[in-house]
C-alpha cells in the first residue's frame, strides 16, 4: 500500500515530524555506508551469541589476570537473556540542506554497553578537567568569555571562524581513537583511575571500539572504523582524539583557510568544513563584529519552530512559569542592545500566544521575573547596559536543590479539581493547613 512506502520519523534538531519516503531513507543509508566505508555487512548471521560469549571470556580472562577485580568482573559481565544485539536507525538533519542522515546505533542492551558506560563514567571527567580552558558548554558561558575578550582584543579587522568535523564520530580511527585516551591519561600524569590501571582502560577501550556489531534493515554489520553514536565512550573518545588538534592561532583569514586546507590532508580521517566571516552562529548565538564592537543576539535555525508546552497541558504550573523565566533570561543574557532584547521579548510573547498562554499571565512573569534578579525597576534604553551586566556577572547555577519530601506534598494529576476539595479537607482534619 502507499503507507507502506513512506515513514514518519522525528528529526535531529529541530524535534520536529519528518516524513520521507522509505526508499528515499534506504538510498541515503546506502550512500552514507558507502562513502564512510565503516559497516562491513555480515548478511544475515546473528553474530550475538559469539559476541555474548567472546565478551564474557574477555572479562574472564582479565580477572584471572588480576586486570580487574572481582567486583568489576560481576559487574560488567552479562547474561544471555538480558542483553540483545544493537539496532542502527537514522534521524533526518531537516535543518540542512538535502535532509542528510544521522546515523545512531541504539544499544542499550547491547552486550558491550556496560563496560562502555563503565569506562565514560571513569573517563569523561578527566576529560572535561583537561579542557576545561578550551571548552564553552553552553550559550551563556560564551557570550561571557566574548565579551570580557573583546573588550581587549576585539578590533575592525576581527573575524569569526567555526569549524565542523565531517561525521566525526564514524571517521575517527579506531586504533588512533584509543590510544588518545592513553595520551589524555599521560597528558594528567595518571598510571591508574579509580584503581583502574591506564592499560587496562585501554584494553577495555579497544574491545568496545572493536565489536561494534548492530542490524538494518535485515542484514547484520559489524562497524569496523569509528565508534557507534549511541555508546557512552564514543563521545569521550571523540573528544580526546580532537583535543590533541587544537591549537591557540590568531591568523589572517587567507592563512587561517590555507592551514585548514593543511589540516584536511594531514589526517585523511578527519575532514573540516570551515565558516569564516564577520559573523556568525554557534551554539545559539549569533555573534557580529560591528566596527570592532562585538553584537549578540539569539541565533534560532531556519526550521525552528514556536512550540512550547501548551498552558492547557497538565504540567504543573511551575513548569510553565520555568519556561518564560528560562527563556527572558536567555534573551537579556544573549542580547547586547535593547532593541534586540525588545524583539527577542516580543518573539517569545507571540510564541506563546500561539501556545495559549494568557497575554495577563505572560506580562505577570515578565515582571516576576526581573524581580527574582533584583531588578525593581522596567528595563529601558538608558538602564539596560548596567543591569545585562549584572546578570552577566551572575553564576550559572546548576546546582540540584535538595527536596524535603517530610514537607512538600506532590498532587501529579492537577486537573482533578475534586482531588484538591479532598486533600485540603483531609490536611485541615490533621491541622496541617
Amino acid at each position: 500500500s502507499k503507507s507502506d512506502k513512506v515513514k514518519l520519523k522525528t528529526s535531529e534538531k529541530p524535534k520536529v515530524f519528518h516524513l520521507g519516503k522509505i526508499e528515499d531513507y534506504r538510498k541515503k543509508s546506502k550512500e552514507y555506508m558507502e562513502k564512510t566505508e565503516a559497516y562491513e555487512c555480515l548478511g544475515i548471521e546473528d553474530p550475538l551469541p559469539g559476541l555474548i560469549q567472546r565478551t564474557n571470556k574477555y572479562l574472564l580472562d582479565l580477572r584471572l589476570a588480576k586486570w580487574i577485580t572481582q567486583k568489576q568482573y560481576e559487574l560488567l559481565g552479562i547474561k544471555p537473556n538480558e542483553v540483545e544485539l544493537a539496532h542502527l536507525y537514522y534521524l533526518p538533519k531537516a535543518h540542512k540542506p538535502g535532509t542528510p542522515l544521522r546515523p545512531i546505533i541504539s544499544g542499550l542492551k547491547h552486550p558491550t554497553i556496560k563496560i562502555s558506560k563503565f569506562l565514560d563514567d571513569l573517563l569523561r571527567p578527566l576529560f572535561d578537567k583537561m579542557a576545561q580552558e578550551t571548552t564553552v558548554s553552553s550559550g551563556f558561558e560564551l557570550v561571557k568569555k566574548l565579551q570580557e575578550w573583546s573588550i581587549l582584543n576585539m578590533n575592525q579587522n576581527t573575524i569569526f571562524c567555526t569549524i565542523d568535523v565531517i561525521d566525526l564520530y564514524t571517521m575517527i580511527p579506531q586504533v588512533e581513537g584509543v590510544l588518545s585516551l592513553k595520551q589524555m591519561m599521560d597528558y594528567l600524569k595518571l598510571k591508574n583511575v579509580n584503581g583502574l590501571k591506564a592499560e587496562t582502560i585501554i584494553r577495555l577501550s579497544r574491545f568496545v571500539m572493536q565489536n561494534n556489531y548492530f542490524s538494518y534493515d535485515g542484514q547484520f554489520y559489524h562497524q569496523i572504523r569509528g565508534g557507534a553514536m549511541g555508546s557512552p565512550l564514543t563521545l569521550t573518545m571523540a573528544n580526546c582524539y580532537m583535543f590533541f588538534f587544537e591549537r591557540i592561532i590568531n591568523w589572517p583569514a587567507r592563512h587561517l583557510l590555507k592551514q585548514i586546507d593543511r589540516w584536511n590532508k594531514f589526517d585523511t580521517n578527519i575532514k573540516l568544513n570551515a565558516n569564516i566571516g564577520s559573523f556568525m552562529n554557534f551554539l545559539d548565538l549569533y555573534m557580529v563584529n560591528q566596527d570592532g564592537i562585538l553584537f549578540t543576539t539569539i541565533y534560532q535555525k531556519p526550521s525552528y519552530e514556536p512550540y512550547y508546552l501548551p498552558f492547557s497541558s497538565i504540567h504543573p504550573l511551575h513548569m510553565k512559569k520555568n519556561i518564560l523565566f528560562t527563556m527572558l533570561l536567555r534573551a537579556i543574557r544573549y542580547c547586547s542592545t535593547f532593541h534586540t532584547y525588545l524583539d527577542e521579548r516580543e518573539k517569545l510573547r507571540m510564541a506563546l500566544l500561539l501556545n495559549k498562554y494568557p497575554n495577563k499571565f505572560i506580562d505577570d512573569q515578565f515582571n516576576k521575573m526581573l524581580l527574582r534578579l533584583n531588578i525593581d525597576e522596567p528595563l529601558t534604553i538608558f538602564n539596560y547596559d548596567k543591569y545585562r551586566q549584572k546578570i552577566l556577572n551572575l553564576p550559572c547555577n546548576n546546582n540540584i536543590v535538595p527536596t524535603d519530601y517530610e514537607r512538600h506534598i506532590f498532587v501529579h494529576f492537577t486537573y482533578c479539581s475534586r482531588l484538591y476539595i479532598g486533600l485540603n479537607i483531609e490536611l485541615a482534619t490533621r491541622g496541617k493547613i
